[in-house]
C-alpha cells in the first residue's frame, strides 16, 4: 500500500513538472506567435508624449478598395461632426477619379489636441474594418511654447525700453532733433511689440487646435478582384506598360511621319523624272524619222 501511494505521488509530481515545462515553453513561444499574428498594416502603437507647449500635426494615408473610399470618408466625416465644432472641424475635402477604377481622396480636420490621437486610432480601425490598410502615419511637433515664452521675454525688454524713452521725452532741455529721434525710436519699438504680439497669437492658435490629414489611395484594382491579388497587379502593370508603349509609338510617329512623307515624295519625283525624259526623247526621235521618210 505504501508503495502504491509513493508511486502515485511520483506520478503527480511528474505531471506537475510536465505542465510547468509546457507552460514555460508556451510562454517563451508566445511573443513570436503574437508578433506573427499582429497585423503589420495597423502601424505601430506609439503614444505621442504629451508636452505642454508642443503643437502636433497628424498625417495618415490609407489604402483600400476604390469603391469603398467614399463610404470610409463619410464615416470619418460623420465621426468628426458627432464631436461638435468645438472639438472637431472639417477644413477640407477632396474626392478624385484619377482613371477608371482608381480613386484618390483627402480629408482635413482641426481637432481638440486632447482627442487627436484617439480620433486617429478610431479612423485606422474603421479603415481596417473596410479591409483597408494604413500606408503612412506621421506625427510632427513644433515647440511653440518656447517660442511664446521667448516672445514674451523680448516684449518685456522692448516695453522697458519704450518706458525709458518716454521718460526721456518728459525731461526738459531736449532739442527738436533729439526729440524727433526719440519719437522715431519709440514708434519702431511699438511696431516690434505688435509683431511679437502677432507671433504669440499665432502660436496660441497652433496650440488650441491640432491639424490632421487623411489621404485615401485606391488600389486601382479591377472589379471583383481584391487588394493584393497578383492577377490584379499583373493586369495593372500590363495596362500601364501598354499605355506607355502606345504613347511612345504615337509620339515617334508624329515626329517621323512628316519627314517620311517628304522623303517618299522626293523619291517618287526622282524615279518618275527619267521616265518622262525618255518618253520625250522617243517622241522627238519618231517625229524626226517621219520627217526624213517623207523627204
Amino acid at each position: 500500500m505504501r508503495n502504491r501511494l509513493l508511486a502515485g505521488a511520483m506520478a503527480l509530481a511528474l505531471v506537475g513538472c510536465g505542465q510547468k515545462a509546457s507552460d514555460r515553453s508556451s510562454s517563451e513561444a508566445s511573443p513570436p506567435a503574437l508578433a506573427e499574428a499582429a497585423d503589420a498594416a495597423g502601424g505601430p502603437d506609439v503614444a505621442v508624449t504629451t508636452a505642454p507647449g508642443v503643437a502636433f500635426n497628424y498625417q495618415y494615408a490609407f489604402r483600400l478598395e476604390d469603391d469603398r473610399i467614399a463610404r470610409v470618408q463619410e464615416e470619418h466625416a460623420a465621426a468628426c461632426e458627432a464631436l461638435g465644432i468645438a472639438r472637431c472641424r472639417i477644413t477640407g475635402m477632396s474626392y478624385r477619379l484619377v482613371r477608371e477604377h482608381e480613386v484618390e481622396g483627402q480629408l482635413q480636420f482641426k481637432l481638440d489636441p486632447a482627442i487627436a490621437r484617439r480620433f486617429g486610432k478610431d479612423a485606422i480601425a474603421s479603415v481596417e474594418k473596410a479591409e483597408g490598410v494604413l500606408a503612412l502615419a506621421s506625427i510632427s511637433g513644433e515647440d511653440v511654447g518656447t517660442q511664446i515664452s521667448d516672445s514674451r521675454r523680448r516684449s518685456a525688454g522692448i516695453a522697458d525700453e519704450v518706458a525709458r524713452l518716454e521718460a526721456r521725452l518728459k525731461q526738459s532741455g531736449l532739442g527738436d532733433r533729439e526729440r524727433t529721434e526719440i519719437q522715431q525710436q519709440i514708434a519702431e519699438l511699438r511696431q516690434q511689440l505688435g509683431s511679437e504680439r502677432d507671433t504669440r497669437r499665432a502660436g496660441e492658435a497652433l496650440l488650441a487646435t491640432t491639424p490632421m490629414t487623411f489621404d485615401y489611395q485606391g488600389t486601382g484594382g479591377l472589379p471583383g478582384i481584391g487588394y493584393g491579388n497578383p492577377f490584379r497587379e499583373a493586369a495593372t502593370v500590363l495596362v500601364r506598360s501598354g499605355g506607355t508603349l502606345l504613347s511612345f509609338v504615337l509620339v515617334v510617329g508624329a515626329a517621323v511621319l512628316p519627314w517620311a512623307l517628304l522623303f517618299a515624295f522626293l523619291l517618287f519625283l526622282w524615279r518618275t523624272a527619267p521616265a518622262v525624259r525618255v518618253r520625250q526623247w522617243l517622241g522627238g526621235r519618231r517625229k524626226a524619222d517621219a520627217t526624213a521618210a517623207t523627204v
